[in-house]
């Protein structure tokens, strides 16, 4: 192997080293929020009952369950690369739906700010749909 050759390889190896470390704090900064949303439900279920109930969704306890378990399995499974691309369209189709459910008075401009921050946080999860979740993951090792 050449010298050149040589460095080459190094290079991609750093590439490739740096991509999967980025691609795994991407998968831990997008999965906090729904964890520690997921949590807050856990600690005051009925407020959150009585916010589900407030905008018109049948069976609120049943959808704070749902909730819950999108939210926090969701983000283990996010920052663990477990079927990543399965799980960021699920959060992803969640963060959409509770934007348009939840967040839809953008006069309000905190509903404003919510409603596109779901948005966003959908846009991010859409790239670990089409790039995968990188090496450090549960699915790389699947492979």
């Amino acid at each position: 192997m050449s010298h050149a050759a040589t460095i080459s390889s190094v290079t991609a190896s750093t590439s490739s080293n740096l991509n999967s470390t980025v691609s795994l704090i991407g998968r831990i900064l997008l999965s906090a929020i729904f964890i520690l949303s997921g949590l807050s439900k856990i600690a005051a279920p009925a407020m959150m009952i009585g916010y589900i109930g407030s905008v018109g969704l049948p069976f609120p306890e049943l959808a704070l369950g749902v909730a819950i378990a999108v939210e926090v399995l969701g983000g283990v499974a996010l920052i663990a690369g477990y079927r990543t691309r399965t799980t960021a369209a699920l959060l992803a189709i969640f963060s959409v739906l509770t934007a348009l459910i939840f967040h839809n008075a953008l006069a309000d401009q905190n509903q404003f700010i919510h409603f596109f921050k779901n948005i966003a946080m959908a846009g991010g999860l859409l790239q670990i749909v089409s790039f995968g979740a990188g090496r450090f993951s549960l699915d790389a090792r699947r492979h």
